[in-house]
């Protein structure tokens, strides 16, 4: 048996086999028992503990993929799963779906704004602009492309809205805002109302304005950071100093050769040195009868080398054969990556352990997997799919739904569980994405089940929708559910909303950080509740004949749709 699991222990592995419960023995959950009644759960809180414990370890080396902390992860994942008795859920017969992935680097040359003869605009890494490649090409080589205004960069038909008009992008340079054209609308504009308001759409999310710019024959892509209408302020754009990532694609779809992000500063400067007013260009860009601007006079030039290397990660899939329709499929997912080892923080840590991101998740899918193979068999196939490089860009899950191992068009929902609360029992459940599908309807029943709640989630400018490894299937049209902690605070049986956002802003420090660790003084309880809810769900989807749909207005919609006659 391999180390990784010698670290779970037999004691665990006889425990998870039986399928037996106990309560988690921490401090936090011994406290909250004092003051009220035990929740019971069938998922088993100190399981998901233990299994935290173990990939949040130092061995596992903050789980980053292509190093020696992956082999650890899928080989404990693997052998998790192995364990259960579930099947390879992978191609031919494995436990495991390759992912090849490229990471790129840029290095320092020349970015230069040419000011039509004037002293040209150097732009500095990390400072006025944050750009990176995913193209394994070894050297970006720009010469003074002209560059266009194109408002927020969307193009949606279904409600009437064409920000690019019939402007010809090909070698030139597209300069986007961030968010969606409704998101500081006011009742006069167009846009009011249109996309959604506050909450972020797939159209203001920088993947899209960016998949756009490279469709339309851009040679980059830069967009205007606004702190508010981002959802981050500028030094979270600007962390990744010139690197990045994607799934290895086929030529010609490899994305635009260079993309980032201009400072809210430099871009006012940018704006003013073309004799434009940009707050005044932000108004405008609020109406469907907005024409992209040419910035005149001005051309960007960029002389930058680039390294890359190509990495063989993998997803890891188990899965459970449905017995009368075993070609429709139920899948849950989470990442079993995080962000490595890095630089030390104060207190010499170099490890991102990333327990509850997404640790915690894995967990979560483990016990659902238990859950799955103690009860009858289903009807449907249940996958179990722990997903590579989610925190470089969805990747695992990316291309998993570009290169499906179950047909797309009959998988039936995924649901997806990207950080849960560790704060103890609440009585809400956090939904990200509100309103966009018929499961909200299984959602609110699994948790009127147990005496709770469904809310909506607190901060939709943010797009968190956007933003986890539901989305890839998303894309292409499977209606999907997110439990992401971050959507906003647990109501905790004690405390209340108060003490659930001490807890959330207590979390938030640590997110993506060396501070993100195994706790003993975790209370999952809340986040077993929140498990079951995902088993109440999927154990009636993969018993019945029925087929969630997107609602009206949701971008996937007309993707699903266009599957429909493979469905009975």
């Amino acid at each position: 048996m391999i180390r990784t699991l010698t670290a779970l222990g037999a004691a665990s592995l006889l425990l998870l086999s039986a399928g037996c419960s106990h309560k988690t023995d921490n401090g936090a959950a011994a406290k909250a028992a004092d003051t009220q009644a035990d929740v019971k759960t069938q998922a088993d809180p100190q399981q998901m503990s233990d299994t935290v414990k173990t990939l949040a370890s130092d061995p596992f080396e903050g789980r980053a993929p292509g190093t020696p902390g992956e082999t650890k992860t899928v080989d404990y994942l693997v052998q998790r799963f192995k364990a259960m008795g579930l099947e390879p859920g992978g191609p031919d017969g494995q436990y495991t779906q390759k992912v090849p992935l490229i990471n790129t680097q840029i290095g320092k040359g020349t970015l230069v704004i040419d000011d039509r003869g004037a002293k040209p605009i150097t732009l500095t890494q990390g400072d006025n602009v944050s750009v990176t490649t995913v193209r394994p090409d070894s050297h970006i080589d720009i010469k003074n492309a002209p560059m266009v205004f194109v408002g927020y960069g969307v193009d949606a038909p279904d409600v009437g809205w064409n920000d690019y008009k019939n402007v010809d992008l090909h070698g030139k340079v597209a300069v986007y805002l961030v968010n969606d054209p409704d998101f500081k609308a006011q009742p006069s504009d167009d846009a009011d109302g249109k996309f959604g308001g506050k909450r972020m759409t797939y159209y203001g999310r920088w993947t899209y304005k960016f998949a756009e710019a490279a469709r339309r024959g851009a040679v980059a892509a830069l967009i205007v950071h606004d702190t508010d209408a981002a959802g981050y302020p500028w030094q979270t754009v600007a962390a990744n100093q010139g690197a990045n990532s994607d799934i290895v694609r086929a030529k010609g779809d490899e994305g635009i050769p260079l993309q980032g992000w201009l400072s809210h500063e430099q871009s006012d400067a940018l704006f003013k040195a073309a004799g434009l007013d940009l707050d005044k260009l932000r108004v405008e860009a609020r109406s469907a009868k907005f024409q992209p601007v040419a910035l005149k006079g001005m051309t960007l030039t960029a002389d930058l080398p680039v390294t890359s290397t190509t990495v063989q990660s993998q997803n890891v899939i188990a899965k459970l054969p449905g017995k009368t329709h075993p070609d429709e499929t139920i899948l849950y997912g989470a990442h079993w990556d995080a962000y490595g080892v890095g630089a030390a923080d104060a207190q010499g840590r170099t490890i991102r352990a990333g327990a509850n991101d997404d640790g915690l998740g894995d967990a979560g899918v483990l016990e659902l997997a238990r859950l799955f193979k103690a009860a009858p068999q289903p009807d449907r196939t249940v996958v179990f799919a722990i997903w590579t490089a989610e925190e470089r860009g969805l990747l695992g899950s990316e291309y998993y739904a570009t290169h499906p191992v179950y047909p797309i068009a009959k998988t039936v929902a995924d649901m997806t569980m990207d950080i849960l609360q560790t704060a103890g029992p609440a009585k809400n459940v956090v939904e990200v994405g509100m309103g966009n599908s018929s499961l909200d309807g299984y959602m609110k029943q699994a948790a009127e089940a147990q005496g709770r709640t469904v809310e909506p989630e607190t901060f939709v400018e943010r797009g968190l929708f956007y933003r986890a490894d539901h989305f890839s299937l998303a894309k292409q049209g499977v209606p999907s559910l997110l439990l992401m902690a971050l959507g906003g605070a647990p109501d905790l049986v004690d405390g209340g909303k108060q003490a659930g956002q001490k807890w959330l802003d207590a979390y938030m420090k640590c997110y993506h950080q060396t501070c993100d660790t195994w706790s003993k003084d975790w209370d999952l309880r809340g986040a077993a509740q929140d498990v079951d809810v995902f088993y109440d769900i999927g154990k009636k989807l993969a018993n019945s004949r029925e087929w969630p749909t997107w609602n009206d207005g949701v971008a996937f919609k007309k993707t699903r749709e266009a599957t429909a006659d493979q469905r009975q």
